[in-house]
């Protein structure tokens, strides 16, 4: 990627800004993108799945997925509220191509940066090239979404089509790959430039740090109250109840249970120890939530089953032993809580689920799987592919596309005899057998 033209907010001397033009990227023009995926990152796919779940015409996809890989879209300008770029026609004719979307208002950036600020992790991910889920989590929690939902993506194009055209599909998919490297070309769309954004927190920190503490009542004094409806009616109740912790840095240290004194029978201590790190680690993340803007519109997560359990826990790596019980306990042996845990990895449970369940879509859900795969490529491009169930398999490779109960696509590939999860999902079948074929 190449980045010529990065934020720009006027003169270095001129301190005011209050002309400041708005910050703007240039990114060149990407080389073809022949065999590979748009989109690995698990937000470049959201990206992707609020344009094609958006999209009416499946068709302009196909051509818009054709274009971007045949490096027809142009230098993509980024500003806030917009995307531009020149698209050219497979003839060569060019055309002018915006997709707009809708920026933060001021208040929604204050949220924003109120919760970065509590939340240093999340901007040190961004600084890193990464988007936690937790800071889109924490932002829908605050009443802000970052990431583009269904009709979120409004096209505009000079072929004067009324809905996404080929041209501004393809930019759509050519920003994806732009997302992967740099998620801050989001937070540009949605108004604010990287330098802005964390010039405004770092006021903002320095500011709270150098706000003077409330003063505590002296002992003993005492405080004139007011009455109940009186208080609420002025909204302003003293004195003010405490705030809450502050987080943690991170997940306490359980108590060590290698002592001299030999354990109970039938005692596996390092069972425990991994245990007790493990509901550390997951009591951290409750608190995490309970602290976050919102935190009473959080989802209630269902209690996973046991077996199930044992493969999030394998997750985290524990000492062989332990594994083995876990194995056990799965009723998978080791064999096969590997192949789970490779599954938890790239889906949680929905990724479990579509290794260990097959099933037969009913007819208006295999209409749509079968559109999709029509749409993903040029006549005569598609591969060969057997259907059994929900798995598409192409014919003479040991490669194959898994459809989930949601309609997302699932990359398979045979190994050493045993057909194992490839990589995420996605919405687009193209895309999965990139992966699965191991293109990238």
């Amino acid at each position: 990627m190449s980045d010529i033209h990065d934020d720009t907010y006027g003169t270095e001397n001129d301190d005011t800004r209050v002309d400041a033009p708005a910050p703007e990227r240039t990114f060149a023009a990407m080389p073809p993108a022949h065999g590979r995926a748009f989109a690995q990152s698990w937000w470049g796919q959201a990206w992707l799945k609020a344009l094609e779940e958006t999209a009416l015409d499946n068709a302009q996809l196909k051509a818009g997925r054709k274009l971007a890989r045949a490096g027809a879209v142009g230098a993509v300008s980024v500003r806030p509220g917009r995307i531009t770029a020149v698209v050219k026609d497979s003839d060569g004719t060019p055309h002018r191509s915006d997709v707009l979307l809708q920026e933060l208002s001021p208040e929604e950036w204050d949220r924003f940066a109120e919760m970065a600020i509590e939340r240093a992790g999340h901007i040190a991910a961004l600084l890193d090239r990464d988007m936690p889920p937790h800071l889109v989590e924490d932002s829908s929690a605050a009443g802000i979404d970052l990431l583009p939902g269904i009709g979120d993506l409004e096209p505009e194009c000079d072929c004067e089509a009324w809905d996404h055209c080929g041209h501004t599909s393809a930019l759509c998919y050519q920003v994806a790959r732009l997302l992967d490297q740099d998620p801050f070309v989001l937070l540009l769309m949605r108004g604010r430039g990287e330098r802005e954004l964390l010039d405004e927190l770092q006021v903002r920190s320095v500011a709270r740090s150098d706000a003077p503490q409330r003063s505590e009542a002296p002992q003993g004094a005492v405080l004139e109250g007011v009455s109940a409806t009186q208080a609420y009616a002025e909204g302003d109740i003293l004195p003010p109840l405490p705030a809450p912790p502050e987080l943690p840095s991170g997940p306490g240290l359980p108590p060590t249970l290698d002592t001299e004194a030999e354990p109970g029978a039938g005692l596996d201590v390092a069972a425990v120890e991994f245990l007790a790190t493990r509901a550390a680690a997951e009591a951290y993340r409750l608190l995490a939530e309970a602290l976050a803007p919102g935190h009473e519109e959080h989802a209630v997560q269902a209690e996973l089953p046991a077996d199930e359990d044992a493969v999030r826990l394998a997750a985290a790596e524990p000492e062989t032993e332990v594994k083995n019980r876990l194995a056990a306990v799965s009723g998978r042996g080791r064999e096969g809580l590997a192949l789970a845990v490779r599954a938890w990895r790239f889906g949680g449970r929905a990724g479990l689920h579509i290794l260990e369940e097959e099933w037969s879509p009913e007819a208006e859900a295999l209409a749509r799987a079968r559109t999709a795969l029509d749409a993903a490529w040029d006549e005569g491009e598609r591969p060969p592919l057997r259907a059994s169930h929900n798995h598409w398999t192409v014919v003479g490779s040991n490669v194959q596309l898994r459809l989930g109960r949601d309609g997302r696509w699932w990359p398979y590939r045979k190994e050493r005899g045993q057909w194992t999860p490839a990589g995420p999902a996605a919405h687009d079948p193209a895309t999965v057998l990139a992966v699965a074929s191991g293109s990238e």
